[in-house]
């Protein structure tokens, strides 16, 4: 058979990793494919710009139009992200019935049941292994290597830039904002952080890994999402105190009631595996009905790791293409027609044990005080630590309680702001022990 052809959208830092692989690999992609895979055009809006990979004899456009277009070419690798035009293009590619592969989590997370259907449509393939956990094969994992169990629960920590922050907060003591500022020198933050550090672009991954998992359809905006800004080397420190250590961790368990689906800093035990999961590293522990507990680990960004991921797209895709099919393994791990259908439960109505730091007087009653508005709205404290360290006038008061609802809490908390020996916002963060669960 003839080469396959790709055409290569985004010539970034994943896009340069995405050439690098796919150029210097030649020899054994072809041992392993048994055709050449040849990146025959590149598109990108700053062709000047000089670039680690020898891109001698590939054809160079700044109109990606033109990629599309190109009759002899196969496969559309799609790597400039966010929404739009990255949307247009995947979708004019599709209905010119060529195959695509993206690394773009965002936008599968709020349009990918629009994608995969046009796909589905014009009886080509979507491949998109590398939009959750960079060189982690976790999409492949979950669709095609735990096929055979239901999916009981997920628990990840699916972004390095948070990871990190954590990490340096917890071994070197330092203020959040100190350390966001470090991890941007080193190139581990972007300029404009929010995706990362408020848990945004964990949900993104989130709600793809859920939509595989539970057959059920790509719903970003049921998902619960809280960031780690409010953290403080203080509530680093007493979750070491109490056992435990603090990440940012999207969550999702499939309930008789419905599915969990939610990204928030979490305490969970300190002797766990993903509580030692350490800098720009991610993890994700998947619970299977057979197989039991599966922990993925490795480098879930940078452009060779995610150069990787897309590659092995598209050698899948190619594959397929060889072989004259396509379609044969389902975009999102449930045939269509078997896919439902069911309800993300709001968090509020959700249990959880909490760990609760206020800043106080220090004055007596104070107790008495708070633990009166907990008990007015059923929250039994397990764990009481009052420490004189004053700070700003105040001293911290940190409590552990017994599973509590989220409605209750929420409305605790409201309420004990308002009371005259309490300053500043109380600070909650709920605890996972289940993790030690087999």
């Amino acid at each position: 058979m003839k080469a396959v052809n790709i055409g290569l959208i985004g010539l970034g830092t994943v896009g340069t990793g995405v050439a690098k692989v796919l150029t210097e690999n030649q020899e054994v992609l072809f041992k392993k494919v048994g055709v050449p895979l040849v990146l025959k055009k590149i598109a990108d809006r700053d062709l000047s710009r000089p670039r680690p990979v020898d891109l001698t004899g590939i054809s160079l456009t700044e109109d990606a139009q033109e990629v599309i277009n190109d009759p002899d070419i196969d496969i559309i690798i799609e790597l400039i992200g966010g929404y739009e035009p990255a949307k247009t293009f995947i979708l004019s590619a599709l209905k010119q019935k060529k195959h695509v592969v993206t690394a773009n989590k965002a936008l599968l997370a709020l349009h990918g049941e629009e994608i995969f259907a046009t796909a589905s449509q014009y009886g080509v393939d979507v491949a998109f292994e590398a939009s959750v956990g960079g060189g982690i094969p976790l999409i492949k994992g979950i669709k095609e290597g735990l096929v055979a169990n239901k999916i009981l629960c997920l628990f990840g920590i699916l972004n390095g830039t948070a990871n990190y922050i954590l990490t340096k907060m917890a071994d070197e003591g330092l203020p959040f904002k100190e350390v966001l500022k470090q991890a941007q020198v080193k190139g581990f933050a972007e300029a404009d952080p929010t995706f990362d550090v408020e848990g945004i672009d964990t949900a993104h991954k989130l709600a793809i890994l859920v939509a595989l998992a539970y057959g059920i359809p790509i719903d970003f905006d049921k998902i619960y999402i809280e960031g780690i800004t409010q953290i403080q080397p203080l509530d680093i420190q007493f979750a070491q105190e109490f056992g435990y250590r603090i990440k940012l961790l999207a969550i999702s368990r499939h309930t008789s009631a419905g599915i969990e689906a939610r990204v928030h800093p979490t305490m969970i035990p300190a002797e766990h595996l993903l509580a030692n999961v350490g800098g720009a590293y991610n993890a994700l522990l998947v619970r299977g009905d057979a197989v039991g507990n599966v922990l993925f680990y490795g480098l879930g960004a940078g452009m060779m790791p995610t150069g990787s991921a897309v590659v092995s797209d598209v050698v899948d895709v190619a594959r397929n293409i060889i072989k004259g099919t396509s379609l044969r393994t389902p975009a999102l791990a449930y045939i269509p027609e078997a896919r439902e259908t069911k309800s993300i439960l709001p968090i509020d109505e959700l249990h959880f044990k909490y760990y609760f730091r206020f800043f106080a007087v220090d004055r007596p009653g104070v107790l008495s005080k708070i633990s009166g508005v907990l008990g007015k709205y059923e929250i039994s404290i397990a764990s009481v630590v009052q420490k004189g360290r004053e700070i700003n006038g105040t001293v911290p008061i940190v409590m552990l309680t017994h599973e509590a609802k989220e409605a209750n809490v929420k409305q605790a908390l409201k309420e004990i702001e308002t009371l005259d020996v309490v300053r500043d916002k109380p600070l909650f963060i709920r605890i996972e022990d289940e993790l030690m669960i087999e």
